[in-house]
Formats: C-alpha cells, structure tokens, sequence
C-alpha cells in the first residue's frame, strides 16, 4: 500500500512524516544498494509509494541522498558535556561520536563517491550542509574552560577550537569504523590540551 493512499485516509502519512519515511527509505537503500544503484524508484518500492511523490519533493537522486543523509546526521543530537574539565569534556563528546557517528563517516565515504563525482562536490561541502545551523559542541566546550580560565583567549583560532574533532574524524575515516579509546586519549592528552591550555 502507498504511503499517500487515499483509500485510507486515516493511515495515510503527509507533511513531515511522509517525508521522514521516504528519507529513512532512501538512507537505508543507499546503504543495502549503494548509491550507484540507487533510484527514485527503488525508494519508491522500498517506500511503498510513488516515483512522483518523491520527485515533487527531490527532483533528482542527489537531491533526494542529500536530504537523507543530513536528516540522518540530524537525529539523535548530543549533549554537550559538561564535567568542570576540559580534558574530560572532549573526551566524552569524542566518544559520543564515536557511538553515534563513526557509523555514519564511514557511509559517507564507502557510499557517496558517486554523489560527489556526480554532483562536484566533495564531503566538506556535504558536511557543512550537515552542520547547519547547529551548535558546535567543541566551541560550547572551549567557551566553558575560557570561562573557567583553563584557556586563555588570546590568540585562539578557529582551527584550534576544531583540532580535536578533526583528527577524530579524519582516524574514523581512515579506519572506517569506531576509533579505538587509546587513540581518543592521545588527540585529547597529547594534542588538544596542551594545545589550548599552552601559556606565553
């Protein structure tokens, strides 16, 4: 039965949570199919509706895998930690990500190189598309120590602020899975720290 029949108008789904479930179709299509094979119409099977609904919404495939993949990153939002340490704030908020995202960088780059071949475009500008809008838990975790005084703000860049999440994220790309928890130690113990908390 399609998601829009209008045989039975009390099951049928509209709005937000018709477009919902066509985006999870299309997420789980991209990671059974790959995006290579995946169409409009096998996320309209997977779907149980039709090809035109999904295209009066996404007109084309990298539309359609684009806002899959940015309400994918967008469920389940983190909570920024909180702990008085800005050694065990990174620390939990890079295992968070390893929980919840790790999965996600790795689909990212297994399955899209089509997307960005496609559309030229690559996964920073996908990730800022990811991002929008949307507090960054690092800067909340800088701000705090500043705060606090653990930091000094004098001379604090932008590339500092992001250095932990970046070598996170580029180990979870280049292991295509979780990072291990000793590794996680080191960018926070041996980098990230001792770059922020530097004097003169």
């Amino acid at each position: 039965m399609h998601l829009e029949d209008d045989d039975e108008p009390r099951r049928r789904r509209r709005g937000a949570a018709l477009e919902a479930a066509l985006l999870e179709a299309t997420w789980d299509e991209l990671i059974e199919v790959g995006y290579g094979a995946l169409t409009l119409d096998s996320v309209a099977q997977r779907a149980g509706t039709s090809r035109p609904v999904i295209a009066r919404r996404w007109p084309t495939k990298p539309d359609l895998v684009r806002a899959a993949v940015v309400r994918m990153t967008a469920l389940g939002d983190f909570v920024t930690p909180d702990t008085g340490s800005l050694a065990d704030d990174v620390r939990q908020a890079l295992r968070q990500s390893n929980e919840k995202r790790a999965s996600v960088s790795t689909l990212l780059v297994a399955y899209l190189g089509g997307y960005f071949l496609e559309t030229g475009t690559n996964l920073a500008q996908l990730r800022d598309e990811m991002i929008a809008g949307r507090t960054n838990r690092f800067d909340e975790i800088v701000d705090r120590a500043i705060a606090r005084g653990e930091v000094e703000p004098a001379g604090l860049t932008p590339r500092m602020r992001s250095v932990a999440f970046d070598l996170y994220r580029n180990e979870a790309v280049m292991r295509l899975g979780p990072v291990p928890e000793d590794v996680i130690d080191e960018i926070v113990d041996d980098v990230f720290v001792p770059l922020l908390t530097r004097r003169g």
